[in-house]
């Protein structure tokens, strides 16, 4: 992911004039080579440090919670979302005019969408954060499994009567089971004893 938009920003800077719209499909898709020292619309120019470092935190919040992920899916999405993060970050710490405050290179336009030009991270972020919101939605958990899978108990006399209903469940269980077994025994011991009404054997002559 990060490569990819790397890629793409070194193509833009040298093949693409500086603020100068290139129509790709029309007005649908344009290219517009900027920089961009802020967010968004260029909002907060003059903070721009305040951007690198919100960056930096959740990359460091996504590397985080990588760790001991078991689920493939989540690995997929938090993948996408710190390429696309480490692609605006790279440029704010190694791009003119300098480190912290380097300028966002931006090169995609679609004016009948929206009046903001983006670039490739910013992509891979917007895809992230669905992603991400749609997970939650479907309830898929870190180690894979689902919120269904769960039990969810409110307070701690729930707790308490949840688990006691399981002790209770599995006692009811074992007797049941020992009483099928003595059941089958006394069958056994039954089947076995002679019959009252049998006649005796004659004895040999």
């Amino acid at each position: 992911m990060l490569a990819a938009d790397q890629f793409v920003k070194y193509l833009t800077i040298e093949n693409l004039p500086l603020q100068k719209p290139v129509p790709v499909l029309g007005e649908f898709l344009q290219l517009y080579y900027v920089r961009n020292p802020g967010a968004a619309f260029s909002l907060g120019s003059e903070v721009t440090w305040i951007f690198t470092i919100a960056l930096g935190v959740v990359a460091c919040v996504i590397i985080w919670k990588a760790f001991g992920l078991k689920s493939r899916l989540w690995a997929a999405v938090l993948g996408l979302l710190l390429g696309g993060v480490l692609g605006n970050l790279s440029d704010r710490l190694f791009r003119e005019p300098g480190f912290p405050v380097g300028h966002v290179v931006d090169m995609i336009s679609m004016p009948w969408m929206m009046p903001a030009i983006f670039n490739v991270a910013d992509i891979f972020i917007v895809t992230g954060m669905i992603s991400v919101a749609l997970l939650v939605v479907f309830g898929l958990r870190f180690d894979g499994t689902r919120e269904r899978d769960h039990a969810v108990v409110e307070t701690d006399e729930e707790a308490e009567a949840a688990a006691e209903a399981a002790v209770v469940a599995t006692e009811t269980d074992a007797d049941e089971v020992d009483a099928e077994d003595v059941s089958s025994v006394d069958a056994a011991h039954d089947d076995d004893a002679p019959s009252e009404d049998a006649a005796p054997a004659s004895e040999g002559r």
